[in-house]
């Protein structure tokens, strides 16, 4: 199973990270970084360690 995953290009406020996953599950951007920010504060969830991770692992931002 492959995912094709990108940062955003135009929809970014530190790298695009979130703004990919929003615009791959067709999500609003600021809804999608409200959870993410969220799921942050939860001592279950390792915020900017995910961010960092997913930041390495999603390719660059396609430019339409």
């Amino acid at each position: 199973m492959k995912i094709n995953l990108h940062r955003s290009a135009h929809d970014c406020v530190i790298a695009g990270v979130i703004g990919g996953i929003a615009e791959h599950l067709e999500w609003n951007s600021n809804v999608t970084r409200i959870l993410f920010i969220i799921l942050a504060l939860t001592p279950f969830f390792p915020g900017i360690i995910a961010y960092l991770v997913l930041w390495l692992l999603m390719k660059d931002p396609v430019n339409d």
